[in-house]
């Protein structure tokens, strides 16, 4: 899976994804949304996280 960032979390939309951020944490969930910003909402069980793209150090589809 290669190419632009959005096409890439375009691709992932659905799909469970692990995020690293910058203060070490980590979610993994499934893939609900994103923006141009690169801010992404996870799905986690019965949990909704909003990860604002600037915190984002990595997303493993």
């Amino acid at each position: 899976m290669a190419g632009r960032p959005l096409d890439v979390l375009e691709e992932s939309l659905g799909t469970v994804v692990t995020i690293n951020l910058k203060g070490g944490e980590v979610y993994t969930g499934e893939l609900a949304g994103y923006d141009q910003h690169m801010n992404l909402v996870i799905e986690e069980d019965e949990d909704t996280t909003v990860i604002r793209g600037d915190n984002v150090v990595s997303i493993n589809p």
